[in-house]
């Protein structure tokens, strides 16, 4: 297979050439995308760096990491390679795990790979403990943005994807900052892709990474909250109609009549000083816990809908 690799260049410069070495003989092509680096890494690599493989794309104004990472994928459609990884140019990343990326994708079993920082807990060692506790936060919420209920560490940007895939994705639409990667698991699971976690290590350079926990936290909830709405409405409305939509229909109207009746009764009680009967409490309650084990099947519904035939067998590659 032809494998390309894409490397995001922005404030990388006392890395990428050393990442760049140390790219494994199986990498035919790699796209070095300066994302309009202050510092000219773009520059720096084609000064310094005499790797055939390498090209050189520069960006008229910075885009953030999803538009350097679509600019290579585009650049990687154009010259007809088979699976592009995406792997950062500061040295977290290393690049001798790059077969491991592509094994799965080549033997037919997925069609997008990510790394998993969370499989061993020796891979933890290492990683501050805000980054721990924000990562397994959005691990959580991004299950159910993105259906992809196995997965965790989703923004873990070592990727490798089967370009017969990204042919299917809608490139203009992704998110182009550090959404990128939560954003790319929310549409491939719209096309059915098969999207498999590779352990890897956390390793933290002495760059200093610009993305704050703290600040992206509320951003990320919200996104995945609005991805979440789509991915029902897309999946359980308008291309299918299943059991699953049953269940989540009954379930949200059971919970909003048991809520506003109870809600209601109560402030009646308040107000007349006169307690609720055990008769009004059931009406209140009895909706609330059928709406709760409605939600529940519609949850368990979906964990059984994780897509599991790779696209790329589908296209021709079995």
């Amino acid at each position: 297979m032809k494998i390309a690799v894409a490397i995001p260049s922005y404030k990388v410069q006392n890395h990428v050439l050393d990442v760049i070495a140390r790219m494994p003989p199986l990498v035919q092509r790699i796209y070095v995308v300066d994302d309009q680096c202050p510092n000219g890494s773009g520059a720096l690599v084609q000064q310094r760096c005499a790797d055939p493989r390498v090209r050189v794309l520069f960006h008229d104004e910075n885009q953030g990491v999803g538009g350097a990472v679509a600019t290579a994928y585009r650049a990687a459609l154009d010259d007809g390679m088979d699976v592009v990884v995406k792997v950062d140019g500061d040295g977290q990343m290393d690049p001798a795990l790059i077969a491991h990326f592509v094994r799965p994708i080549a033997r037919g079993l997925a069609d997008y790979t990510k790394g998993n920082r969370f499989f061993r807990p020796e891979s933890l060692r290492g990683m501050p403990p805000i980054r721990l506790f924000g990562n397994a936060a959005l691990s959580f919420i991004n299950k159910f943005s993105t259906g992809y209920w196995a997965t965790m560490d989703p923004t873990n940007g070592y990727t490798a994807i089967h370009t017969r895939v990204l042919r299917e994705l809608p490139l203009h639409k992704l998110e182009k900052r550090y959404f990128f990667e939560s954003d790319m698991l929310y549409h491939l699971n719209l096309v059915r892709a098969v999207v498999r976690d590779i352990p890897m290590d956390s390793v933290y350079a002495d760059e200093e990474s610009s993305l704050k926990v703290s600040k992206v936290l509320p951003e990320f909830l919200a996104k995945h909250t609005t991805r979440f709405f789509k991915r029902y409405v897309y999946q359980y409305l308008v291309r299918d109609f299943n059991i699953g939509s049953l269940y989540s229909m009954a379930g949200g109207l059971l919970l909003a009549l048991g809520t506003v009746f109870g809600v209601s009764q109560w402030l009646h009680s308040l107000a007349t000083g006169a307690p609720a009967t055990s008769g009004t409490v059931m009406l209140a309650a009895l909706p609330i816990i059928i709406g709760i084990q409605f939600v529940i099947a519609f949850l368990h519904h979906d964990v059984s809908r994780v897509p599991n035939q790779p696209l790329s067998v589908d296209l021709g590659d079995g």
